[in-house]
């Protein structure tokens, strides 16, 4: 199944979706954070550890869905106008 584009959402989907999206980047930078102070502490008991790229590997999804949730305000911004 594609994704719809915004400017084929009702308005309520686009809000749906707002509030959706608002909740995983809070979600995914507040575990990005428990993460990297886990990987620091684990720096600092044993060493470098492959698990370091792990809080960086994931802010890419952290940009791309800010991105995603520009778009939809700017689609809500523009029907509410």
């Amino acid at each position: 199944m594609k994704a719809k584009k915004p400017s084929d959402m009702s308005l309520e989907e686009l809000l749906q979706k707002e509030k959706m999206i608002k909740v995983a980047i809070y979600s995914l930078i507040a575990l990005n954070i428990i993460l990297l102070i886990a990987v620091i502490f684990l720096f600092v008991k044993k060493g470098f550890s492959a698990l370091f790229v792990v809080p960086f590997s994931m802010v890419p999804i952290i940009i791309i869905n800010s991105n995603s949730l520009k778009e939809i305000k700017k689609e809500i911004a523009l029907r509410n106008s």
